[in-house]
């Protein structure tokens, strides 16, 4: 999957086609050229978004319902609000502009396997708010026809936003065997993801 980078910072683009190892990839520093380019091709790309110098244009698609599939917003302080909005309205994945190679190499394969991709805190975040007494009837219905009363379990926590660790201490099991329990709820449910699993459950 191509990776195309949007920004109308010239240094920020020079820092994302550094990390890629395409030496190929194209980059885009206006709105109306990206747009023209996105009508010609029919290869699947990844936009690579610098939302510090292109907010306004990542807000225009959206709220233009124009927004390509495969969008990874970026900023150099990142924060849980921007993320929440984003996710909710299409992003697929949202960090710091400066993450670690590893972490962003990560990302994008995660972005190229149909996922999505947020930060530990912003992931906890978008689920930490649901509690097990405001799901709907019918999410609850649909958890155990599907799901073990253990998987159940995990998954309430995961929706309070606890981390793997924290359920492995809370349900006193392995860490482990937490996992094992996410991959097969991942699995029964059809999501790939802590963010797919909480917005399926919303």
């Amino acid at each position: 999957m191509k990776t195309i980078y949007f920004s109308a910072d010239i240094n920020m683009l020079e820092e994302f086609k550094a990390r890629d190892e395409d030496k190929m990839s194209l980059s885009f520093d206006d709105l109306q050229t990206l747009k023209r380019w996105i009508q010609k091709i029919d290869i699947a790309y990844i936009l690579v978004a610098d939302y510090d110098s292109v907010a306004k244009d990542i807000n225009k698609m959206i709220s233009s319902n124009s927004l390509p599939q495969n969008v990874v917003v970026l900023e150099r302080v990142p924060s849980v609000m921007t993320g929440k909005m984003l996710v909710s309205h299409g992003v697929k994945a949202y960090g710091n502009s400066r993450m670690l190679l590893h972490h962003y190499k990560q990302m994008i394969k995660t972005v190229s396997d149909g996922n999505i991709w947020t930060y530990p805190e912003l992931t906890a975040s978008l689920g930490g708010h649901i509690k097990k007494s405001s799901i709907s009837k019918d999410a609850k219905k649909f958890l155990k026809q599907r799901l073990t009363k253990q998987e159940r379990k995990v998954v309430y926590l995961i929706l309070e936003g606890f981390v793997n660790d924290a359920i492995a201490s809370r349900l006193e099991i392995s860490t482990r065997t937490v996992k094992a329990h996410i991959s097969s709820v991942f699995e029964k449910l059809h999501v790939n993801d802590r963010v797919s699993l909480i917005l399926l459950l919303k």
